[in-house]
């Protein structure tokens, strides 16, 4: 039989469970949107932006089964979505990117948007294809779909020339999707092993990420069983619940909360899951680990990279974890922990730490404690929160409790700004019967603001609380301590009332404490008329969390004794002695 290429990579793209795709038409794909068109399973999106569009795919797969898909131009679509297909890349998130190509039977050079893909995108994708033949389509869009969430998931790239999707080619036949990927067996041996060492273990402690965002049931039973705190990274925050009493917080390290900081001091067995100890988990790497490390990842190029492992396990959290449970249960049958103490001791820094941000309200600015409080009153278990990357990123890691896994989104290791607003777009999109809502720094918000007008164009009911204080807050911050300047970390006088209007998006303006309560109010119930609402948070940046203290003190720590004493002259005559 004989269809064009756009026919049937529609065909293909509705076999593995496509519901949307993300981008902007144009003459290299206008074929392939028309398809989109004529389907009854996807509907194509048109965001304002492709880094926008890559921000939404990233929506989608973080809050559902469906792989977030990208539907984008060669080139300049390519390098305007390379800021969501790498942070797709870094964070682990699956992504399928298809392209449109140039015409290669025309045998011309210089055409419009001409260049290697391939090359372009080769650091930051799992793999490329492009493809040559009609007969082709089926098999490459389905091999895509399983590098793309198997093993440690990511983006995968797929280039679809011109004339491939314009004309009609020869195909044996059209085939249904057949599920192919595969993990790693477990090594019950070494499960084993580290069950031993974590009993063994007088202070035993746990650390988990998004790789283990599917074994929340089974962390649950292994730290109850172990007695043992739990420590989670940035981007897996919600692994595990806020709610448990063996929760601590984010991080275990300096860069962490008081109860997280006690609770690890004296750790000397830990279980590591799903995490790369990368740079912000560990808070500029300050956190101590201790010598008996058991780390479990499905990327087994992830081991010993920062910190050395006692065992490594190549697996799937999941079941991992749950052979992990069986195991220690078989071990511990006649003993019970004891975990009283401990449970006494996180509750009460917890409390503490939270009371340290209520001080008296504030007539004049608003206050994260009170916000983060009157926020977690009017949303539910099962609400959505989507963080950029600033200061309100932390502010919401240390103050902010989560109890869903999957419910807290937020660009980790390649950190790009601008990610909030259109990655909450994407998990309305998947979610539209959930809050949705956005945490954003004005920064972050200058870079995708405008994406508010495809929530508007589609319904979408996002809850945008814009953190404004007229700077790139967490970056003036760092300058501030040590350098007691602002170079370039000031903004322009934005009017965020503007941004609003012009987009759709109902606008409100939370001046104070006072106002907290009733301006939340309101914006979720604007969020029901299904349009997305901004408010505006005049936000105190004035206290520092604990992740900015406790990289700035690590990053000191490691500089030469000559060195530390020039930077602290330097700081201490600026401070002292410059008006």
């Amino acid at each position: 039989m004989k269809k064009t290429g756009a026919n049937i990579a529609v065909y293909a793209l509705e076999q593995i469970g496509i519901k949307y795709t993300f981008g902007i038409p144009g003459v290299h794909n206008i074929e392939l949107y028309d398809e989109l068109n004529n389907s009854k399973k996807i509907e194509p999106i048109l965001a304002t932006h492709e880094g926008g569009a890559s921000f939404m795919a990233l929506g989608v797969s973080c809050t559902s089964d469906t792989v977030g898909t990208l539907m984008i131009v060669p080139a300049a679509g390519t390098t305007n979505a390379m800021s969501g297909i790498g942070e797709a890349f870094l964070d682990g998130i699956p992504m399928l990117i298809i392209s449109g190509g140039t015409r290669q039977d025309s045998g011309k050079h210089f055409q419009l948007h001409q260049l290697d893909q391939g090359n372009l995108v080769k650091e930051i994708t799992k793999a490329y294809f492009k493809i040559n033949k009609h007969e082709e389509i089926v098999e490459t869009i389905y091999k895509a779909y399983d590098i793309a969430v198997s093993g440690e998931p990511g983006p995968v790239f797929i280039e679809f020339p011109v004339e491939i999707q314009m004309f009609k080619g020869e195909i044996s036949k059209l085939f249904p999707y057949q599920k192919k990927p595969k993990k790693p067996k477990t090594d019950h041996k070494k499960i084993k092993a580290a069950a031993e060492l974590l009993i063994k273990a007088k202070n035993p402690g746990i650390y988990v990420g998004w790789g283990a965002a599917n074994a929340t049931s089974s962390i649950k039973k292994i730290a109850e069983i172990l007695g043992a705190p739990v420590a989670t990274t940035l981007q897996g925050k919600a692994t595990f619940p806020a709610s448990h009493p063996l929760h601590t917080g984010f991080g275990f390290g300096p860069n962490s909360v008081p109860a997280s900081q006690k609770a690890f001091k004296n750790c000397d067995a830990m279980l590591a899951v799903g995490v790369r100890f990368s740079e912000i988990g560990t808070g500029s790497f300050g956190a101590t680990v201790p010598e008996n490390l058991i780390h479990i990842d499905i990327n087994p190029t992830v081991f010993d990279k920062n910190y050395p492992a006692k065992i490594s396990i190549e697996a799937d959290a999941e079941d991992a974890l749950k052979l992990m449970a069986e195991s220690l249960e078989k071990l511990t049958k006649t003993t019970k922990t004891d975990r009283t103490a401990l449970e006494k001791m996180i509750a009460e820094e917890k409390q503490k730490y939270t009371a340290e941000w209520k001080q008296k309200p504030l007539k004049d600015k608003v206050s994260p404690g009170y916000f983060f409080e009157k926020l977690t009153k009017f949303t539910h278990e099962d609400t959505y929160f989507v963080v950029d990357d600033g200061k309100h990123t932390y502010l919401a890691a240390e103050l902010l409790p989560v109890d869903r896994s999957r419910h807290f989104v937020s660009p980790t290791d390649f950190n790009c700004m601008g990610f909030c607003v259109p990655a909450a777009i994407g998990a309305k999109f998947m979610n539209p019967d959930n809050q949705v809502v956005g945490i954003v720094g004005d920064g972050g918000f200058l870079m995708t603001g405008l994406e508010a007008l495809t929530a508007s164009t589609y319904g979408k009911g996002v809850v945008y609380f814009v953190f404004h204080d007229g700077e790139l807050g967490q970056i003036s911050q760092f300058q501030k301590i040590p350098l007691k300047r602002k170079t370039a970390t000031i903004l322009g006088d934005i009017k965020i009332k503007g941004i609003a209007e012009a987009t759709g998006a109902t606008y409100l303006h939370m001046r104070n404490d006072s106002e907290i309560e009733d301006t939340i109010k309101k914006a979720f119930a604007e969020s029901k008329k299904n349009i997305p609402v901004i408010v505006d948070v005049n936000i105190d940046y004035s206290k520092k969390t604990y992740m900015t203290k406790g990289v700035v003190k690590t990053n000191l720590n490691r500089f030469s004794f000559s060195e530390k004493i020039r930077f602290i002259g330097r700081a201490l005559k600026r401070h002292l002695l410059e008006k």
